[in-house]
């Protein structure tokens, strides 16, 4: 509804004259878009170079990652930088999950987190699944230079791809492209464009228009994030989740993503899960084991 607009319009600092560009102002749309989407945190890491290699560094936790794990587990941890074809310096993490695991996730997270508060989801997640996890931090996010665009989304999973497939030798039917919010964006968008192993889109959203304006019907040519659109070219297994009380991004965004979806396995609808609370339903990881270990390998 429009209070519920405005009220997210003024969180993210978005003014009247801003509102009216949107629908007035074509250059504009992706300074807005910009705002009501990307919502950086205070750095909780921090990137030190390795005395022994040029190219690794190592990672220091701050108390905001909220580490849950002891010292050991560290040790998964592989750090390093790459440059984006926008020329952004993206920070990106390999954590080594498993000795014998045969996908890697690469993992594009929300809009609200960095690497260092994803790191103990991320060891939890691939410990229980049996994956190695590959993801990275947005540009103007953690450590990584520029600001976060979407120009820039797109050139950054870009480069976390080119760094996976050329520093790990993983194969692409080997990698899982996991999109969580925000990051279902980069996803649809490079997973339309390459054949991957599979897909994992963790609340999807149609458009940025929609999710602001739930009553659009159609991709204007200012809206942002038209996963909607992209979709239908994904040629990979797709397995779509959301909560069906999801307060952000609602959703219907995901049934709608899901009927889109040429390859489409069957979803998992979180009866009560709101956006930011599947992971805590017992049913998210015995879907993705189901997923990974059984669907993906028959």
């Amino acid at each position: 509804c429009l209070c519920h607009l405005q009220v997210h319009l003024k969180m993210n600092g978005l003014n009247l004259s801003e509102l009216c560009c949107l629908f007035c102002c074509p250059p504009f749309p992706g300074k807005i878009a910009s705002k009501l989407a990307f919502l950086p945190p205070e750095c909780s890491y921090d990137l030190k170079a390795d005395e022994n290699s040029s190219t690794k560094f190592k990672m220091t936790l701050h108390e905001k990652a909220d580490w849950q794990y002891g010292d050991r587990e560290k040790d998964l941890f592989e750090s390093f930088f790459v440059r984006s074809s926008r020329g952004n310096r993206i920070a990106c993490l390999f954590v080594r999950c498993s000795t014998n695991a045969r996908f890697t996730i690469l993992f594009s997270h929300g809009n609200a987190v960095d690497l260092g508060q994803m790191t103990s989801f991320f060891i939890g997640l691939g410990q229980r699944i049996n994956c190695n996890i590959f993801s990275y931090d947005y540009s103007g996010y953690g450590m990584s230079t520029g600001k976060p665009t979407e120009k820039n989304l797109y050139a950054d999973i870009d480069a976390a791809w080119h760094a996976l497939r050329t520093r790990y030798g993983i194969s692409p039917e080997n990698i899982i492209l996991y999109g969580q919010s925000i990051g279902t964006v980069p996803t649809v968008d490079f997973s339309s464009r390459y054949q991957v192993g599979a897909v994992i889109l963790h609340s999807p959203l149609m458009s940025g228009m929609r999710v602001a304006f739930p009553t659009t019907q159609r991709t204007w040519f200012f809206d942002a994030f038209p996963s909607i659109d992209k979709v239908p070219k994904v040629t990979s297994p797709v397995l779509v989740i959301h909560g069906t009380e999801d307060e952000v991004i609602d959703f219907s965004h995901g049934v709608t993503i899901y009927e889109k979806c040429p390859r489409a396995v069957q979803p998992l609808w979180v009866e009560g899960a709101g956006h930011n609370d599947v992971e805590m339903y017992s049913q998210y990881l015995e879907r993705l084991k189901q997923f990974v270990s059984v669907e993906l390998v028959n």
